[in-house]
């Protein structure tokens, strides 16, 4: 029970001030008159207004409310690094003990978790949350369990009370980090691009520790090993060995007394693309798909395309001479021997042979097939004929041979069972509405794949892979029909274009093949293939651990399978032959980036409330109680604020100057006064 006066007037303040300046004004004039009666106005004018004021004696119930701490408890994925974990651990549990203990006193024990997704420690949210459920007028301190690598420093909440950081790990820590500064997102296939690492150490690190082993892989291949210096910037040239997607990953092995190897390494995922493709087009005799090929070729503008038409063959007899002609010779040395490595494609269109080639040249196609090279054939009737090249040494890489029959009659192309699963044409859309094609050379297949088939189910597209290289061989001079709208044209341009892009190897037209496309920690696995099944995919994750997932059929030809990564990191697939790699967000996480414990990052936060840093492997501090605005830490102790914070449940008032006496008195000294001026 506490009781004390307390005013309840019943006019407002600034009025009950003004008439009091009314009421001294007039004691004052009738002092400078000199009126007997100036004393007893004066306290008839106090009593009226005392009277006003309402003064009340008020006596409160009261009961006090205990303080109340708040501990928060760091369970971020660094605090599990070293002996962390039973380092908090025992401390939250000694200074949770001590603190209950405390007579009028309660403990609010706050866990902070991994931030989603890569938002790091989120430590003053967590704490800010925590705050708001409870009064602010009853926190005497605030106490947080951390290694002090907080990633919200910029979220922190007004604090009511001192707070003070108990710092895990040990001073003898280090750790290495290894840094990627600069690496572009394309890269031109076989040109070198320039790449900044850098490996950084912190902490306590052992003077010998100036060279770092860098360990470098593309797609999860074998690695190579370098020795690189530390604490500088390297520039690293790196040439990309195919087009599409590279995941390039940098690891530095985990160094004697490191406090972690999570972020040792690094992830970078590069586009190679080509910088130009070189394309020779050779056509035979002028017919009037000629310009289908030339067409395509030179709107892509990815394509240098060099065009050679013989219009002039050397049994040509006309009496012309030579010099008088416009036409160049056909370089036949300089692009079938000395450049003809340059080239990415060749394609014969409707070609024969008429003595311009000779077969040493056509050997040499062959060889440069073998070893890598890509040949298209689109045939026409001189490739039935006594002149075909297939009579000739590139008849031993071709993947059928005429039958000297030339079918001329109309027939609708159609997809084979293959061809519906087959990248180059899976994705072809309205066959039953595609145009017919009026000719086809007649075939027998000795190798291949056929993807296309025309009249009587007879082969009309071929595919073939010859050692390192690639050939086609289109049964047909038609295709142009398609182009022209003929009985409603067909997908002339895709084919064309998908087949000539396989032909250079480009990826994503790959028979067989893996790959995973990621959309935050999801991916999705995409499995290629020209079989009916394919078996499950061994996912393994960054911690190594494994899982088989089985994919679902959505296409011919097409398998996939959704997967939620749990962490951070590269992550390796692989079913049968066929293998990949991806990496969802960083290879080190933002948690990894930094994990050397220090109080610099929240000592802006504490100083102001005049808390403490301390290390929790010197000891656990003792816990003091300090006024408000002392300073609340010191060697080996942190100090809580009592807030002798209550709660009032009953209140009772009591009137000092009941209203009616007040008035009953100043009537009485207003009365005495005015009839002491009368008798004077």
């Amino acid at each position: 029970m506490t009781g004390g006066v307390v005013f309840d007037p019943l006019l407002p303040w600034p009025l009950i001030a003004t008439l009091g300046l009314v009421a001294l004004i007039g004691v004052t004039l009738a002092l400078w008159r000199g009126l007997s009666g100036w004393a007893l106005r004066a306290l008839a004018a106090i009593a009226l207004l005392g009277a006003l004021a309402g003064p009340v004696y008020r006596v409160e119930d009261r009961k006090p409310l205990s303080d109340i701490v708040v501990m928060v408890e760091d369970a971020s994925a660094s605090q599990n690094l070293s002996d962390r974990p039973a380092q908090m651990q025992a401390a939250a549990e000694a200074l949770a003990a001590e603190i209950e203990a405390r007579p009028h006193t309660e403990l609010r024990r706050v866990t902070v978790p991994d931030g989603a997704g890569d938002e790091g420690t989120r430590l003053l949210e967590t704490l800010a949350e925590a705050l708001a459920e409870e009064p602010q007028g009853r926190i005497a301190g605030i106490i947080a369990l951390s290694d002090g690598r907080v990633h919200d420093i910029d979220r922190a909440p007004p604090l009511p009370a001192p707070l003070h950081l108990l710092l895990t790990g040990r001073e003898s820590d280090w750790d290495r980090r290894l840094i990627v500064t600069n690496a572009p997102a394309f890269a031109i296939i076989g040109e070198p691009v320039i790449l900044t690492l850098r490996v950084e150490d912190s902490g306590a690190v052992p003077q010998t520790a100036n060279i770092a082993p860098l360990e470098i892989s593309v797609d999860g291949g074998a690695a190579q090993r370098f020795e690189i210096p530390t604490g500088r910037d390297i520039d690293l040239p790196l040439t990309l060995p195919h087009g599409g997607r590279n995941v390039i990953q940098f690891t530095v092995p985990e160094a004697e007394g490191e406090i972690t190897a999570r972020n040792n390494t690094a992830l970078v995922q590069i586009n190679g693309v080509r910088d130009r493709l070189r394309v020779l087009l050779v056509s035979g005799e002028p017919h009037a798909g000629g310009r289908i090929w030339r067409n395509l070729l030179k709107s892509d503008s990815s394509v240098d395309l060099v065009h050679f038409t013989i219009l002039r063959p050397p049994d040509k007899q006309d009496g012309v001479p030579v010099d008088e002609l416009s036409l160049i010779a056909f370089p036949t040395r300089e692009l079938f021997l000395e450049k003809i490595d340059d080239f990415d494609l060749i394609i014969f269109d409707r070609y024969k042979r008429r003595g311009i080639l000779p077969a040493s040249y056509l050997e040499n196609v062959a060889n440069y097939v073998r070893q890598g090279g890509a040949v298209l054939v689109a045939a026409g009737p001189d490739f039935a004929s006594a002149d075909s090249i297939w009579r000739s040494p590139l008849g031993a890489i071709l993947p059928a041979e005429p039958s000297a029959r030339v079918i001329e009659q109309p027939y609708h192309p159609a997809l084979t069972d293959l061809g519906q699963r087959h990248p180059v044409t899976a994705d072809l859309q309205g066959e039953e509405n595609w145009g017919s094609w009026l000719r086809q050379i007649e075939i027998e297949t000795t190798s291949g794949d056929v993807l296309m088939q025309g009249v009587e189910d007879r082969p009309l597209l071929i595919l073939d892979r010859v050692e390192q290289g690639r050939v086609a061989l289109l049964a047909s001079d038609q295709a142009w029909l398609w182009n022209r709208g003929f009985e409603g044209g067909g997908p002339q341009l895709d084919l064309l274009r998908r087949l000539a892009h396989w032909m250079m190897k480009e990826p994503e037209l790959e028979e067989e093949t893996l790959w995973a496309e990621a959309t935050g920690q999801r991916m999705r696995i995409v499995r290629r293939s020209l079989g009916d099944e394919v078996g499950a995919v061994t996912v393994t994750r960054p911690d190594g651990k494994t899982l088989d997932l089985a994919l679902e059929q959505v296409a011919p030809g097409r398998f996939e399978a959704l997967y939620d990564g749990p962490e951070i990191g590269l992550y390796r697939l692989q079913e049968g032959d066929q293998k990949t790699v991806i990496g969802l967000g960083p290879a080190a996480p933002r948690e990894f980036e930094q994990t050397i414990a220090t109080g610099e990052v929240m000592e802006p936060l504490i100083a102001p409330t005049r808390g403490g840093i301390l290390r929790l492997e010197e000891g656990l501090p003792r816990l003091r109680e300090v006024r408000a605005g002392r300073p609340a830490a010191g060697r080996g102790w942190i100090g809580l604020t009592p807030r002798d914070a209550y709660e009032t449940r009953d209140v009772r008032q009591t009137p000092l100057l009941p209203a009616w006496a007040m008035l009953l008195l100043a009537a009485g000294l207003i009365t005495g006064g005015w009839l002491r001026e009368g008798r004077r």
